[in-house]
């Protein structure tokens, strides 16, 4: 008799493997495969479909490993959200989340790590050259600040602020000193309507939980960075 396995919503690879170890190997097949899939959507955040924040690391330090100085690390922020919340609504807002993410996907491409690290935050990890970067750059900023048309036929202007890091500019490949480097450059940048990259001085402003110092979420008590 095939055993029927009942997960809670969020559960560890420990525990698939205790679950998967307890079907009949008549089944085992069918049922390793619901319960891969059932893992694989726990990694994603379910308003965007994007990487939250664990599986977003995990593939975003692995590119930098295999690419190393060919990567640039993004941090974006959607303008004015709250407002939008306010104004218009949360599913507004909602919409507002989703388009961002999809632009995110559509333009970092499918070899990219995208992530949404909280409310509208998001980061993006993929291969980009030097060569390159500036004009791919203000191509997204482009892209980002393209009205978004709601159910109802209404358009809610929208803007973004992006922040840029890469290992060639500031000589590491540390995932969380680039990320911190390009959320400062982010925050010098906000409501430009450009992409800022971070240099050498950017990366020692100083910063609390990985964040700049003086940004809003870090005048509370927390381990610097």
């Amino acid at each position: 008799m095939n055993a029927t396995v009942r997960l809670p919503g969020r559960f560890s690879r420990h525990a698939l493997l205790i679950a998967t170890a307890a079907v009949p190997l008549t089944g085992w097949a069918a049922h390793a495969l619901t319960l891969h899939k059932r893992l694989a959507t726990t990694r994603k955040d379910l308003l965007t479909g994007l990487l939250q924040r664990d599986a977003y690391t995990a593939r975003a330090r692995r590119l930098l490993a295999r690419h190393g100085d060919k990567v640039t690390v993004l941090m974006v922020d959607a303008d004015h959200f709250k407002t939008v919340n306010d104004t218009l609504g949360h599913a507004a807002g909602d919409a507002v989340l989703t388009a961002v993410g999809a632009r995110l996907t559509a333009w970092a491409g499918p070899h990219s790590a995208v992530g949404r690290l909280g409310g509208d935050e998001f980061a993006v990890v993929l291969e980009l050259s030097a060569a390159h970067r500036e004009e791919l750059l203000q191509q997204l900023v482009r892209i980002l600040h393209t009205p978004v048309t709601l159910d109802d036929g209404r358009t809610v202007d929208v803007a973004a602020s992006v922040g840029a890091a890469a290992p060639d500019v500031l000589g590491t490949r540390d995932l969380t000193a680039l990320q911190r480097a390009a959320d400062t450059a982010l925050y010098d940048g906000k409501h430009s309507g450009r992409a800022v990259l971070a240099t050498k001085e950017t990366a020692r402003v100083p910063s609390i939980n990985g964040r700049r110092a003086g940004r809003p979420g870090t005048a509370v008590w927390g381990r610097a960075a």
